[in-house]
């Protein structure tokens, strides 16, 4: 009998923290609407800054902001023990009633989870922030404003990493389709193997140096944005 309860027990503890706060479903779903509502006027109060990040980094931003919310605002309902785990239940909720899968939903929290707390165990600027927000204040802004001038996560960057990756892609697909396809109609007699060979080759013969330049730019990139600081 007690092997029973024992292995149940085991169960319990095992099971996600959605499963296990179950109890807690109207304090979810009232976290999420508080943090809907907050969203709403904290986007309308940024609409006008023109903000340019990367879009990642907006998104998870936004995401940490909100968790930071939610956690405050479960304290405030008397859950002072679980608030923060249950603001992580809260944003994976949320994640999937705004359209993400289930399992996608479960990788999104696991690397919001990562990137809440900082190597010294210290909350992340946007969750600090987001706890300690008042509704209609301009909190929002003052996390985008601390990151306005960090080249790393600014919009012009990341559309350059795309259009990097992108030229990459597809020019060595291209260069390898070329060379195969020269290959293959004037120098007939060569074996499957080699002349894909002589296609990957070529490809990597364009990637390698186009990946080399995107890697100098960056680099001169940050130091002239550490130089400007």
């Amino acid at each position: 009998m007690k092997e029973k309860n024992t292995i149940a027990d085991k169960a319990i503890v095992e099971q996600p923290v959605s499963e296990t706060m179950t109890s807690d479903v109207p304090t979810v779903d009232a976290c999420i609407a508080h943090a809907r509502e907050v969203k709403a006027v904290q986007l309308e109060l940024i609409a006008n800054k023109n903000y340019d990040f990367a879009p990642e980094f907006y998104e998870m931003t936004i995401q940490l902001y909100l968790f930071g919310v939610m956690w405050k605002f479960a304290e405030n309902l008397g859950n002072t023990e679980g608030a923060r785990e249950l603001a992580f239940t809260a944003s994976q909720v949320m994640l999937i009633q705004d359209g993400l899968h289930k399992q996608k939903a479960l990788k999104r929290i696991d690397f919001l989870r990562k990137m809440s707390k900082l190597e010294d165990d210290h909350n992340a600027l946007a969750v600090a922030i987001g706890y300690e927000s008042e509704m209609g204040d301009h909190s929002l802004a003052e996390i985008f404003d601390h990151y306005v001038d960090d080249m790393q996560v600014s919009g012009a960057f990341w559309r350059l990493y795309d259009r990097g990756r992108k030229i990459m892609l597809y020019g060595g697909l291209l260069i390898a389709f070329l060379v195969i396809w020269f290959v293959t109609l004037f120098m007939p007699g060569n074996s499957t193997i080699a002349i894909l060979a002589a296609g990957l080759i070529a490809a990597a013969l364009f990637v390698i140096p186009v990946f080399l330049i995107g890697i100098f730019i960056y680099r001169t990139k940050i130091r002239k944005a550490k130089q400007a600081h």
